[in-house]
């Protein structure tokens, strides 16, 4: 064999041996950010580290707060509530009725968090302005079924069946208003696409993001460094393959660009996570009735910590305004 033949059968070998490696090192990436993203159990190398891979600055302080406001939560008078969603998962919802109400507030939390540390701290202004609140157990998260979640796409739907619920609760009597931090401010965003009851009066989305994939490709540059373009076929094939559903099936702009229930906007401008930006997108959408407060400094869903008396006086007047 001549010599440059074999220097050339060497070549193609490491050729080849190099494209293997790639090949794999591309699917354990992305199996690991799959499970990041949609899977029930996060990878214990980010488990350890949640609070500094969603806030940039040391929020301690208001950490603390919010560990003491979901204990005080947890501890009232709640009924707990299960539901089945149309595709057979156990729902689990918490239910605080306020024998004055005047109306009716479904609280959808963020992604892998919990419903007593998103709302702890705004439950006692609800309460004691006239709302009863369910707060639900997103799927996926918390004692709710599910092996996954849905970034609001599966989740709207579930939504939906609170909103149900909750009308039969109150024999329908009592306006409705959604809300949602994160990924459920997205979720409630994207179930005014679907058929709405005519007593639902509102919508306050605190920094939800326009669409899954806009946010996994926010995500995957900005906090691992990575090429978004060669991850989008396995995120696309995950929503595929785990969640029965296109990716770009449902995107808040589309939503909120057909809507005739007001929605108020709320973001901060200081958040990494989920933009300002994707905020400022879904208000330019929105054809109905729209507020926006955008509280200057206020990382992710802190804005009612760091301007707490913008963010009650944007509520209370929005509920006053849209209850009729």
């Amino acid at each position: 064999m001549k010599n440059s033949t074999k220097k050339a059968l060497v070549a193609a070998g490491v050729t080849a041996l190099g494209a293997a490696a790639v090949g794999v090192i591309y699917k354990l990436t992305s199996k690991f950010l799959m499970k990041i993203a949609f899977e029930r159990e996060l990878p214990k190398a980010v488990a350890d580290r949640q609070v500094n891979f969603i806030a940039e600055s040391d929020i301690t302080d208001i950490l603390e707060q919010v560990r003491i406001n979901a204990e005080r939560l947890e501890s009232r008078p709640l009924e707990t509530v299960e539901l089945t969603a149309a595709d057979g998962t156990k729902l689990i919802g918490h239910w605080l009725e306020n024998p004055n109400a005047r109306r009716v507030i479904v609280a959808m939390h963020g992604w892998r968090s919990g419903w007593s540390q998103d709302f702890g701290s705004i439950a006692d202004l609800w309460f004691d302005n006239g709302c009863s609140i369910l707060f639900a157990e997103q799927r996926g998260q918390g004692s709710s079924g599910g092996d996954y979640m849905g970034f609001g796409l599966l989740e709207r739907h579930d939504c939906l069946e609170w909103i149900n619920w909750v009308n039969r609760q109150t024999y329908g009597k009592l306006p409705v208003y959604l809300g949602g931090i994160s990924m459920g401010a997205t979720t409630v965003m994207m179930t005014l696409g679907l058929e709405i009851p005519q007593n639902l009066c509102g919508v306050i989305a605190d920094c939800g993001f326009t669409s899954p994939r806009a946010i996994w490709k926010h995500v995957i540059e900005n906090k691992f460094r990575l090429p978004f373009g060669i991850y989008k076929t396995a995120a696309d094939d995950m929503c595929k393959k785990k969640l029965m559903i296109d990716s770009n099936e449902c995107t808040c702009p589309d939503v909120l660009s057909a809507t005739e229930i007001p929605v108020l906007f709320i973001h901060g401008t200081d958040d990494k996570f989920v933009p300002v930006e994707m905020t400022y997108e879904n208000y330019k959408a929105c054809a109905s009735e729209k507020r926006l407060l955008v509280v200057p400094g206020a990382e992710h869903g802190m804005s009612y910590f760091i301007d707490r008396k913008a963010y009650e006086t944007a509520v209370l007047d929005f509920f006053n305004t849209y209850d009729n």
